[in-house]
């Protein structure tokens, strides 16, 4: 796909700044495992933060790659993009009924919506590359780097988050 080729430093770059960023973050939650462990709102939304990560790992490696179609492309990075997103449901899910932790529903919502958009970001640039091809346009591509921004983001916000919280 000629436009990826445009991307090839970025998705380098993100790959490795990912991956890089998902093993702190397993690191920095090993320190305080028990505690983590003991409170399933808080494992569902690391589960869910990493998962964003390894899409955003999957995303950039694949989008390196050679010589592969774009619809393929985009069905691999849809795929993928599906299955973090089971991980991230769960999170919400999770956070929603945990109403000790979060009693008003502002709170519940905030603590989700991070973890949710750089989903929504990967899941529309996907559809659009498998039904346009060719980047879907080239928004298809801007939508999938805006994903990985906001992945990397969206992790560190939580990793905080969750590292405050239990330190409570």
């Amino acid at each position: 796909m000629p436009e990826l080729r445009e991307w090839a430093e970025f998705n380098v770059a993100m790959v490795g700044a990912t991956a890089a960023l998902a093993g702190l973050l397993i690191v920095a939650m090993s320190v305080n495992i028990a505690r983590i462990t003991g409170e399933s709102s808080l494992t569902a939304r690391i589960a869910g933060s990493l998962a964003t990560l390894v899409l955003a790992i999957v995303t950039t490696g694949l989008a390196i790659a050679p010589a592969q179609p774009a619809r393929l492309f985009g069905l691999e990075v849809l795929l993928a993009a599906l299955a973090a997103t089971a991980f991230q449901v769960h999170a919400v899910r999770s956070v929603f009924a945990d109403r000790a932790q979060s009693p008003t529903f502002g709170v519940r919502f905030g603590k989700s919506i991070a973890g949710v958009l750089p989903l929504l970001a990967y899941l529309a640039g996907a559809l659009l590359i498998v039904i346009a091809g060719d980047g879907g346009g080239g928004a298809g591509l801007w939508l999938l780097a805006a994903g990985t921004l906001l992945a990397i983001a969206a992790s560190i916000v939580h990793a905080w988050v969750v590292l405050v919280e239990v330190l409570r």
